[in-house]
């Protein structure tokens, strides 16, 4: 492999002689426009190194607005949940065209993107000012493109990697006492939905997968479901997609009240079914409206906060329900393996994360029974000694 510079009126041009192609045709990279020959000298070592190590990216004008829009939301589609492909499509079209759409792929900068992230928190292109979780979810989408750019060889390296995008806390988990909880059970006792809502409680679930789930995937008599889909709103669409991971595939055991709840509940479909007749959505679903069609997730948790309401609990969301179940399951002495099953969650580490204001407290139950084991007390309250 060969280089050399030669000038051309003011500036500096090298030519790197990079053999010959498939077809036997010579093969040269040249770039010019350099202000001093020490320049371009630099330019020519960069390029050579980059050939023999094979991380040579040829030079392209391709517009960032372009590859998002023409080749980077087209190959993802297929590859993602609706609900993520339609997160970062709002993404590429609200935000990083307006903002990049214009520079060239190879010519954004960890400095630039730093100074996007400034303007979402101001408010971007008249629009309202983001919260640190909202950009960093746009800065998720940024650098999954970007990085599948590199893939692509269109890039030698991610931007987003070196840009810093705003810490986000996260949301303050709000749950009920148990006291609190049983008034809302109370209350729900004699609405539609009630099942729903113990189903809920009960098992942890996240509400498009129970809003999914279907009589084929119960099994009363063995007290189990099977979580297989989940129903989410994708452009004011229901659509009936995966589980949000792969471990969101599972069973979860029911306890023998649920069961028998869930068998009144779908007694009392029955004969919804019967008095609607022929114009009865037989969707097989579990959860739906009374003439079967299936319940918008956003409907049901208006439904659960005018509920909650009427009840005289405090307010809190319906994915706090999730959070409630495994709190109250952890505080139970149910191992974090167990409920991190029941959840769905990928790793243990997951689960311990979210809810380690109730480890420590578990931690400290299980070093008291320990050690109750290892010095038991006597009936005339004297220690017993222990040979080690």
């Amino acid at each position: 492999m060969r280089g050399h510079l030669y000038r051309r009126g003011e500036t500096w041009t090298y030519v790197v002689d990079a053999g010959r192609d498939a077809a036997g045709r010579r093969r040269q990279k040249t770039k010019g426009g350099f202000r001093t020959k020490k320049d371009a000298q630099l330019a020519l070592n960069s390029v050579m190194h980059a050939l023999q190590e094979g991380a040579y990216i040829e030079p392209t004008k391709v517009t960032i607005g372009e590859f998002l829009r023409a080749t980077w939301l087209p190959a993802a589609r297929g590859t993602l949940r609706p609900t993520t492909f339609s997160s970062y499509e709002m993404h590429v079209r609200c935000y990083l065209t307006p903002a990049f759409g214009h520079l060239q792929l190879q010519q954004l900068t960890p400095a630039a993107i730093n100074a996007f992230y400034g303007s979402l928190r101001e408010g971007f292109n008249g629009r309202q000012p983001l919260s640190p979780a909202s950009i960093r979810r746009v800065h998720a989408t940024l650098h999954r493109a970007l990085r599948d750019a590199v893939r692509w060889q269109l890039i030698a390296r991610n931007p987003a990697t070196g840009a810093d995008p705003p810490k986000a806390r996260r949301p303050e988990m709000k749950i009920w006492t148990p006291k609190q909880l049983h008034s809302f059970l109370g209350g729900a006792s004699g609405d539609r939905n009630y099942a729903l809502w113990l189903f809920y409680v009960l098992t942890g679930v996240r509400r498009g997968e129970a809003l999914a789930l279907r009589w084929s995937d119960t099994d009363l008599q063995a007290g189990n479901v099977v979580i297989r889909r989940s129903l989410v709103p994708v452009d004011h669409r229901l659509v009936i997609g995966e589980p949000k991971t792969d471990r969101g595939r599972r069973q979860i055991s029911l306890d023998a009240r649920l069961a028998e709840e869930l068998r009144h509940h779908r007694r009392r479909q029955a004969e919804e079914q019967e008095l609607i007749g022929p114009a009865f959505h037989d969707g097989d679903l579990v959860f739906a409206h009374p003439d079967g069609s299936p319940l918008r997730p956003e409907q049901v948790s208006r439904w659960f906060s005018a509920l909650s309401q009427r009840t005289g609990v405090p307010a809190i969301r319906l994915h706090d329900l999730r959070h409630l179940h495994a709190t109250l399951a952890l505080a139970a002495g149910v191992p974090t393996r167990v409920v991190a099953d029941r959840l769905g969650h990928a790793t243990t580490a997951v689960t311990a994360d979210i809810y380690q204001h109730v480890l420590p407290d578990l931690d400290r139950e299980a070093a008291d029974k320990v050690a109750a084991l290892v010095f038991p007390q006597p009936t005339d309250g004297r220690a017993i000694e222990v040979d080690v």
